[in-house]
């Protein structure tokens, strides 16, 4: 492997990523990925310990690289592994908190499209409002691995947020509901709106980590470790 300084955020060439990236937000859950389901992995990149690895899934050649938290911090990444790298897909894998009432911890929603309170798609020059969606054939292909497997799971619209602490509290995130809104996480609409740009594929799987407007929710070890019924329907339909 060669390393060029393409970027100030990645610090590896062209090629060393595979076509498809799975995307963490956490770092270490990332490295948790590549030492558990990839076979002679190797580390692609640690700029700012956001850590990237490349191997083997099966025979396929896969990547995992952390995107960090909320919607700038993924746009960095997203759009620098789609134009910059070659990054044909990335599938992020994160928590989210549920808002649709029949969703429970450790269940998976598969984001059809992802509303958000954010501008990001003023970056793009466009008027008016703009509706991120996935990649169809990923997310089909992701709705029949749930089937297979036998996961509990909804498909539907994701919430992006820009604020965690907002003034409004849980109120202001459970007014999505009515909505039909799955989950609220901090990530999926810039990640939809760069790869609609690029011409790519793009697709977010995230796991129940609490339920908001209740007490119910995941450790922070459990966040890291324990999803693996989502990493294993994003490495069967990487590509």
């Amino acid at each position: 492997m060669t390393h060029a300084n393409l970027t100030p955020h990645i610090t590896c060439s062209p090629g060393d990523f595979a076509k498809t990236v799975l995307m963490p937000g956490d770092p270490l859950r990332s490295k948790m990925i590549a030492e558990t389901y990839l076979k002679d992995a190797e580390l692609v990149n640690n700029t700012r310990g956001v850590q990237g690895y490349t191997g083997y899934y099966e025979g396929k050649r896969v990547s995992v690289m952390a995107s960090g938290m909320g919607m700038p911090s993924m746009g960095i990444y997203s759009y620098e592994l789609f134009n910059i790298f070659g990054v044909e897909s990335i599938i992020r894998i994160g928590s989210a908190g549920a808002i649709d009432p029949d969703l429970k911890l450790f269940d998976i929603a598969l984001g059809m499209g992802a509303c958000t309170d954010s501008s990001y798609f003023t970056n793009f020059g466009i008027r008016g409002n703009f509706a991120p969606i996935a990649d169809f054939g990923l997310l089909k292909k992701a709705q029949e691995e749930c089937e297979k497997r036998g996961l509990n799971y909804k498909v539907g619209n994701l919430y992006s947020s820009d604020v965690f602490y907002g003034e409004s509290g849980m109120a202001g995130t459970l007014e999505w509901r009515k909505m039909g809104v799955l989950a609220v996480e901090m990530e999926a609409a810039a990640l939809y709106m760069n790869a609609l740009r690029a011409g790519k594929k793009a697709l977010a799987i995230c796991t129940i980590s609490d339920i908001i407007g209740s007490s119910e929710a995941t450790t922070a070890e459990q966040r890291q470790n324990a999803f693996h019924d989502m990493m294993k329907v994003a490495l069967a339909i990487a590509e």
